[in-house]
């Protein structure tokens, strides 16, 4: 795939983004969704879907067919939608649900565009804030427009993080505490704000410094990965590796801190324990 290749395929996501946003901020309500009337659905224990999800999905689905009707698409409520292709779609059309659902403003949608593992293209839009986080492979990193970077910091003491808990992967949480108790007296402070995909985004934008989590779904990753990288991050899965997108396993940051963060998770985690205990379907 060429740059222009690339170009092409964020422009797209761009604008898959804002309409799957579009329909999603007309649901949400500072007073959470019930009061609001709107219906939730449980996936799963902690796991919500309502039809704020689901037509975001429907919205950000139609603009992607509308260019590129062959592409395959991985949605998060969706599953597979069309025939294997080249170039393929990762969509998470409200990720932060909980958050949405219960009157947080913190949530996002995101959107990426792959060919295999290679990752192309790829959108977080936080319709709260207004803040368009973007990428494309070979272009750079950008929020609003503006060029973007990772932040200049390499001490891990001074380091402030995002994480997020494995909260549809419990048998790994006894690995997770273990490992938030040797990170937390290290670094300078941990958040935990819900949406994955926009701590990410914000890792690209020097606002954290690094984040990591575990069992994550690709739709949660995979913009998030790529606008990092662009902005002069580093990702990798557990082992150091790139298995992120598949295991859900990932720590992202600047060059320095994601060495020296993956080198505390390494002494209590791993991506062959992960796999023990939480076995991929």
């Amino acid at each position: 795939m060429t740059t222009a290749d690339a170009a092409l395929f964020l422009r797209v996501a761009v604008d898959a983004a804002l309409a799957g946003a579009q329909v999603a901020k007309g649901y949400f309500s500072a007073h959470g969704a019930e009061a609001a009337g709107v219906r939730i659905e449980n996936k799963s224990r902690n796991d919500l879907v309502s039809i704020a999800d689901r037509e975001s999905e429907a919205a950000i689905i139609a603009t992607i067919r509308a260019e590129f009707p062959d592409h395959l698409i991985v949605a998060e409520e969706s599953g597979l939608i069309g025939a294997h292709h080249e170039v393929s779609w990762i969509i998470d059309p409200l990720d932060g649900t909980t958050n949405f659902l219960q009157g947080l403003p913190i949530w996002c949608v995101s959107v990426a565009c792959v060919a295999g593992d290679d990752l192309l293209a790829g959108v977080v839009f936080d319709p709260m804030s207004n803040d368009l986080f973007a990428a494309a492979r070979g272009l750079g990193a950008t929020r609003n427009g503006e060029e973007i970077f990772v932040s200049t910091k390499s001490r891990l003491d001074d380091a402030f993080l995002a994480t997020g808990f494995p909260f549809r992967a419990n048998a790994a949480l006894d690995v997770f505490l273990d490992a938030f108790r040797s990170i937390f007296p290290e670094v300078r402070g941990i958040r935990r704000c819900g949406a994955a995909a926009l701590d990410l985004a914000h890792v690209a934008a020097g606002v954290y410094d690094a984040f990591f989590e575990f069992r994550l779904s690709p739709w949660d990753v995979a913009a998030g990965a790529l606008i990092v990288r662009e902005a002069g991050g580093v990702v990798s899965d557990l082992d150091g590796g790139t298995d992120y997108l598949s295991s859900g396993n990932i720590v992202a940051g600047t060059p320095g801190i994601q060495l020296k963060l993956l080198g505390l998770l390494r002494k209590v985690a791993s991506q062959g324990l992960l796999d023990e205990l939480v076995p991929l379907d």
